[in-house]
Formats: C-alpha cells, structure tokens, sequence
C-alpha cells in the first residue's frame, strides 16, 4: 500500500471516529453523480468566499456544528490562514473521486501550491435535512503525485 493510500485511510479514520451529530446517515455505498456536482458547488463556493475575504459566506457552507466551534467570521477565517493556506494559495485544483465510507460522505480536492506541491484536502460533507450539502470538515494530506 503506498504511503499517501496508508496515510489517507489514516485520516479518514481519524476523521470517522468524531462523528457529528448532524450526521444523517447515507443509506448507499455511493451517491448519484448529481449529489456528487452539488458537493463539488459546495467547496468551490466555499473555497471563493475564502479567497475573497468573505469569513461570513465561508461559513454560510459549513455544518452548524463546525460554524458552532469558530464562532465568528473573523475566526474562521484565522483557522483558515493559520491552518489551511493551502486552499488560498492553490494555483489550481481538481477533484478526485468522492466516497461513502462507513456512511461518511468523503470528498477530496487536489490541490497543486505555486511551489509544485501537491496536496489532497480530504473533505467530510453531511446532508443536511433541509436537503443541502454543507462541510463538516476538512483535513490536508500529502501527495505523492508530482505537478507538472
């Protein structure tokens, strides 16, 4: 197994052993290719309001249990400069193919730095009741893919 595959099921685990409350549970091993694009909108929307500045909007994406813990904007959008500069500063991204592993809905988002490093942000989405996705919480990994 290679060292991003043990180090990613390593993060999944972690990430699946702090279940949120919100979760509701996913009742296939897969989801439609349409609640997979609506994940994607998701994140990208997510990832521009943090781009802009916009710790208000940021947050409108996330659980209500995730935007509990931060609290403001403004400490979101520390927890995301101190944390996870890599979603600001990527130079380009795509995304990987997602999974429901143990009911959690896993996203993961490639993301190329303007250094050439390449790193996975590994997001966990929950569904919310009134229908829409919303992140719950996100972890970075390290690739072993090379950028070009």
């Amino acid at each position: 197994m290679s060292t991003l595959a043990v180090m990613t099921r390593a993060v999944l685990m972690a990430m699946l052993l702090v279940p949120s409350a919100q979760a509701a549970p996913t009742s296939s091993p897969t989801l439609p290719r349409a609640e997979w694009k609506a994940i994607e909108e998701v994140i990208e929307q997510q990832r521009t309001a943090l781009i802009a500045g916009d710790g208000t909007e940021a947050m409108a994406f996330a659980t209500p249990a995730l935007r509990s813990q931060f609290g403001t904007p403004e400490n979101f959008l520390r927890m995301v400069r101190n944390g996870y500069a890599a979603l600001l500063e990527a130079r380009a991204t795509r995304f990987l193919e997602g999974a429901v592993i143990e009911g959690s809905v896993i996203q993961p988002l490639r993301l190329i730095l303007p250094d050439n490093i390449v790193l996975v942000a590994i997001y966990q989405m929950e569904k919310q009741k009134d229908g829409h996705w919303k992140i719950a919480g996100c972890v970075l990994a390290p690739s072993t893919v090379q950028a070009t």
